[in-house]
């Protein structure tokens, strides 16, 4: 299970008065502002700072304690993201703003910004702490981050980040302003790491409005979470792996399959199971059925598992 931080105290020192003499006011991926975030690259605030945690169960995540009104961070953080979205989701990097929210950084422990730390099935793993050198910075992006991704190997965190595509700067709104007003209540609950709660209130959602489809797809991903978003990687492969023919093991796998967004795989375990044991395939239609509705509409993934299942039904 992944390390339950508990943010505490304001970090003193976080941001010292030379950092002033850097600050820029740009927004970020605006000339002169701090490289956006998309791809493999996301910023956390203390609110999905857990959420965070807990998906580094599945795969692995850099973090980078930074500043981003501070232009000393820029070159790090342009290096590393770019580094990372190279890697097609074997990694993903987390950005924490510690002038805003430096309660996380009192929980790593750190002094002053920037710093960058491992995270791995919720256990953080200290990089460096401050500017690195142009030197120190290529070793890290060329050394360290492919090591990062074989130690999460052996420690059987093998899934893949999901993918965020890059906001337009002029149309890029806080997340709150996007969510219906019906939703928020369980938006805010999946937030915080609630998931079972959130699928609660995303069904009570749609028993006012059986017509929504984004609460149908919001409740199949926190149904999803509730169920496995704390699993043990390792004891999950290693019991569908042991247990070919248990409709839980491997309904469990496909799970930790989805969350790490191999989609394919979860898909392909399941219509494999379904074409093996007839005598489970209820089961195993209704997991793909949830499943069916947290990719985006259209995808192929979803459109060639469907055709698979109705073979293996009719």
């Amino acid at each position: 299970m992944a390390q339950d931080f508990k943010p505490g105290i304001s970090l003193a020192g976080a941001v010292d008065l030379e950092s002033l003499k850097h600050q820029t006011k740009a927004e970020p991926g605006q000339a002169g502002g701090a490289p956006a975030a998309g791809g493999y690259v996301i910023d956390v605030t203390e609110r999905n700072f857990q959420a965070m945690v807990e998906s580094s169960t599945t795969f692995p995540i850099v973090l980078l304690l930074w500043v981003e009104t501070d232009d000393r961070c820029f070159p790090m953080a342009r290096a590393l993201g770019d580094a990372i979205n190279g890697m097609n989701g074997q990694l993903q990097l987390a950005r924490i703003d510690v002038a805003k929210d430096p309660a996380i950084a009192q929980a790593f422990g750190v002094q002053g910004a920037p710093a960058l730390f491992a995270l791995i099935a919720g256990r953080p793993m200290p990089i460096i702490e401050g500017l690195p050198t142009d030197d120190e910075l290529q070793q890290i992006t060329t050394h360290v981050l492919p090591q990062l991704v074989q130690v999460a190997a052996q420690a059987g965190v093998t899934g893949t980040a999901p993918y965020v595509e890059p906001a337009a700067a002029d149309d890029a709104k806080p997340a709150e302003t996007q969510v219906p007003p019906a939703h928020a209540e369980a938006h805010r609950l999946a937030q915080e790491g609630d998931y079972a709660g959130a699928a609660a209130a995303y069904e009570q959602v749609l028993e006012a409005d059986p017509s929504d489809e984004l609460a149908r797809r919001e409740r199949a991903k926190a149904l999803l979470l509730a169920r496995s978003a704390n699993a043990d990687v390792r004891a999950v492969r290693k019991a569908a792996a042991d247990n070919p023919d248990d409709l839980d093991a491997q309904l469990a796998v496909a799970d930790v399959d989805m969350i790490g967004g191999q989609i394919d795989d979860a898909f392909g375990r399941l219509l494999d199971f379904a074409a093996a044991h007839r005598d489970q395939m209820d089961p195993a239609r209704e997991r793909m059925l949830e499943y069916f509705l947290i990719p985006d509409a259209g995808d192929e993934r979803v459109a060639r598992a469907r055709r698979r299942l109705a073979t293996l039904m009719y």
